[in-house]
């Protein structure tokens, strides 16, 4: 099995070398060297050709953001981003890291543990990462008329790459859609981060989903990043309801969980539409929701950060027909028409 290479940049040398002692327990993982600051860092990628980059955001000298930008179009690296909780992972995320973790308090060794498996699980997504993914361009259509006359919700399922999947969709999509519902694989207190984030560069009303939030047009529910979600159907209305719960395809919040519940309450009169992520979290719902006459739509491999979630609904029959990112909005506007 291939060794995956990693270089870790961090400003603090305690923190360098707790993640170099916590990644060194899986065999297929090598911390082969651990930079300051981003100089350093630029001069060891070109000797030791890592696989994956550990990178904090804040730094002196310059910022894990600024790195990021002028790293990738020299360096085809997946980065994961690694940093105290803030909105500036987004940003990040934008620049193109491929994922992101929260920083842990050192002092709490049960947390520390947390942290160290979930970066290692990380990092072999992103050395499987498509960081040369094709997006291409957004063509912005002019959508005229009434959409919910018969589709209700839209439901959406992304993991890896997902968080900037749905922030390029959102802002392309008319305000006139049906209510829509999201599950993205993401860390607690993030996911209301990243609600809040949506709603300001958005024209929707986007939230973090909490039990008894209707779904009305122009409004977006984001679930929880440690909580379920499903939708209800109450009259001719759908609520959501959010709840503690097991893992599901390794995963709370689950993108079937959500999907399985569309499927039951509203039928045909959905859309489902599966993003960039790794894994097949969503495919048996999607199947379900189309087997109940959903509309139901993936992303492609070429517009993917990580082509596993999309693929593995593909190739059990879930998804209709599959688009590039950039096409995404406008299929959905299709098929609600």
């Amino acid at each position: 099995m291939k060794t995956i290479k990693v270089l870790i940049l961090d400003d603090s040398l305690v923190f360098r070398e707790l993640l170099g002692r916590g990644l060194s327990i899986d065999p297929e993982i090598k911390v082969v060297a651990k930079s300051e600051n981003p100089y350093d860092a630029i001069d060891k990628i070109e000797r030791y050709e890592p696989d994956v980059i550990i990178c904090d955001v804040e730094m002196p000298k310059m910022n894990g953001i600024e790195f990021i930008k002028q790293l990738l179009p020299q360096h085809a690296v997946p980065i994961i981003v690694v940093s105290s909780i803030g909105d500036a992972v987004f940003d990040a995320m934008n620049a193109g890291a491929v994922d992101f973790v929260s920083k842990p308090n050192i002092q709490s060794p049960k947390g520390v543990e947390i942290f160290i498996l979930d970066l290692i699980e990380k990092i072999k997504v992103a050395s499987k990462a498509n960081i040369t993914h094709k997006v291409g361009t957004y063509v912005k259509e002019e959508h005229i008329g009434d959409f919910s006359n018969k589709k209700k919700v839209i439901a959406i399922g992304a993991s890896t790459g997902g968080t900037e999947a749905i922030y390029q969709i959102l802002k392309t999509l008319p305000f006139q859609v049906p209510g829509i519902v999201i599950v993205q694989h993401i860390p607690p207190l993030f996911s209301k981060m990243f609600a809040e984030r949506l709603n300001a560069q958005t024209h929707f009303n986007v939230v973090e989903g909490k039990t008894g939030d209707y779904l009305e047009k122009g409004k977006v529910i984001i679930a929880p990043g440690d909580q379920h979600m499903r939708i209800v159907r109450v009259g001719e209305r759908f609520k959501v309801e959010v709840f503690q719960g097991d893992r599901v395809n390794g995963h709370c919040p689950s993108v079937d969980v959500l999907f399985e519940s569309v499927a039951k309450e509203c039928g045909e009169h959905s859309v489902g539409v599966i993003l960039t992520g790794m894994g097949y979290d969503g495919a048996k719902g999607l199947l379900n929701m189309k087997r109940k006459g959903a509309r139901t739509l993936g992303q492609d491999g070429a517009s993917s950060v990580v082509y596993g979630m999309p693929k593995a609904a593909f190739e059990v029959g879930a998804v209709e027909r599959q688009y590039p990112l950039q096409q995404i909005s406008n299929a959905i506007c299709a098929v609600l028409r």
